[in-house]
């Protein structure tokens, strides 16, 4: 029991120095390890409700995406880049051509 006490306050000391001040104020009334993370996990990427809410945003965007006048193929790559980063980062899966065939379709005749 009492080496167990010790690897949880090592990794705790861990997480404690890795993080920023305003982050360790936060988890402060944190007693373990597992707390630290678990409400680290949550701030980060909040709930189930909130992932949703930001998955239905950013879909939502890639669906609408086009390009803007007079933008250079550069910066529609990098929006495009962007919003599909965001998708993936919450789960969302894109086909092999799924992004090659947005990017075309959304190119003006200039």
């Amino acid at each position: 029991d009492f080496k167990k006490m010790t690897i949880d306050n090592k990794a705790l000391n861990i997480l404690l120095v890795s993080l920023d001040k305003a982050k360790c104020n936060l988890v402060r009334r944190c007693t373990s390890t597992h707390e630290v993370w678990k409400f680290l996990i949550l701030t980060h990427e909040g709930t189930e409700h909130v992932k949703k809410a930001k998955l239905a945003l950013i879909n939502k965007d890639y669906e609408l995406f086009k390009m803007q006048p007079n933008e250079s193929i550069k910066n529609l790559y990098n929006r495009l880049l962007d919003i599909t980063n965001a998708l993936l980062g919450l789960g969302k899966v894109f086909g092999k051509d799924g992004i090659v065939r947005k990017l075309l379709g959304c190119l003006n005749d200039e």
